[in-house]
């Protein structure tokens, strides 16, 4: 099992990082507000345009740790990685299982997605009786439902990936339904990617973000490529196959979403708006959400497949390690994440 270690989150957008011995030094405008001793790393993760020194990202590349850049808004620049983890033989097979077993990976991956968004609907609809929006959240609840079983009979790709968007487009036309903060910058009416036009769609923009890098240091620490996917199509520059393991478990940023902004722990002071009318997370809201984020990966839950206590910290480690059994032949199929 990996040891979870800390990932260091880098707000500033002046900082800039170098590497002192062992130690990770952190300095902005003529100041030095950290230093911290790189042992105690897992991962890095940076919002400033300054980014780190060349002797910084070697290291981390020797040493395994994950160093990802971000813009100061959330959106993914570069990730540093080091020589290949594994072996070629590892990514030849890898090609030549997901090329012979695609259909089945993709059926389950959004079975999956559809029965795990399920759950989060049907936890709002238990935990709050008095729910407004009851019958119109009880009604995408059994379509879910429905279209989660339709999935697995279906062995066309493009009809399976036409289930997939439209009950992502049922979802999010209820999903500001769950939202119980009346404060008016979080009225959502649908998904806004790129750019997200609310505050709501801003925090899942960054939180998707947030787990997909993630899932991607996951994968590579496995000896998977991370940008060979089976499901998201290939795109120079994206981790698709990072992008396909993000969608079973895509529920976990959507329920801290509305945990954050439903108990009031995030306001309009913690967003900026563009002139274009992009909203993004501002400084301090980043740091409520990576707090909230890191909080979260430190509780403990049963994995329904191990049958273990693992922290939500590990869950992109352990879903990686079953996906590259499943590539080495060590099991007979993916066991895709399923919430309880």
């Amino acid at each position: 099992m990996k040891k979870l270690l800390n990932t260091l989150y880098v707000t500033d957008e002046n900082a800039y990082l170098s590497l002192d011995g062992e130690t990770i030094v952190c300095k902005s405008e003529g100041r030095e507000p950290l230093r911290l001793p790189f042992a105690n790393l897992e991962s890095i993760v940076c919002f400033s345009y300054l980014g780190c020194s060349p002797a910084l990202m070697g290291k981390c590349s020797e040493t395994g740790v994950g160093l990802a850049f971000f813009t100061p808004q959330g959106r993914f620049l570069a990730r540093v990685s080091g020589s290949v983890q594994g072996n070629v033989y590892t990514r030849v097979q890898q090609l030549a299982v997901f090329d012979g077993r695609r259909t089945e990976l993709v059926q389950n991956t959004i079975a999956a997605k559809l029965v795990n968004t399920r759950c989060l609907l049907e936890r709002v609809l238990r935990d709050y009786p008095d729910f407004p929006s009851r019958d119109r959240v009880s009604a995408v609840s059994e379509m879910l439902k429905s279209q989660a079983e339709e999935v697995l009979s279906q062995t066309d790709m493009e009809i399976l990936r036409g289930i997939e968007g439209n009950c992502a487009k049922q979802y999010f036309a209820i999903f500001g339904s769950l939202i119980r903060n009346p404060n008016e910058i979080f009225r959502t009416f649908g998904r806004s990617k790129h750019p997200p036009l609310d505050a709501v769609n801003a925090v899942l923009s960054f939180l998707y973000a947030m787990l997909t890098n993630d899932i991607a240091s996951a994968l590579e620490s496995v000896g998977l490529d991370s940008y060979i996917g089976f499901f998201h199509t290939l795109r120079s520059g994206r981790p698709s196959l990072a992008c396909d393991l993000v969608e079973e478990l895509r529920h976990i940023a959507e329920r801290m979403t509305l945990t954050l902004i439903n108990l009031r722990q995030l306001d309009e002071k913690d967003f900026s708006v563009q002139i274009s009318g992009a909203i993004y997370l501002n400084d301090d809201g980043r740091k409520k959400v990576l707090k909230a984020w890191q909080e979260r990966k430190r509780e403990a839950f049963t994995h329904p497949y191990l049958k273990q206590k693992i922290v939500y910290g590990l869950l992109p480690f352990v879903q990686s390690n079953l996906l590259a059994k499943f590539v080495r032949g060590e099991i007979r199929e993916y066991p895709p994440f399923l919430a309880r």
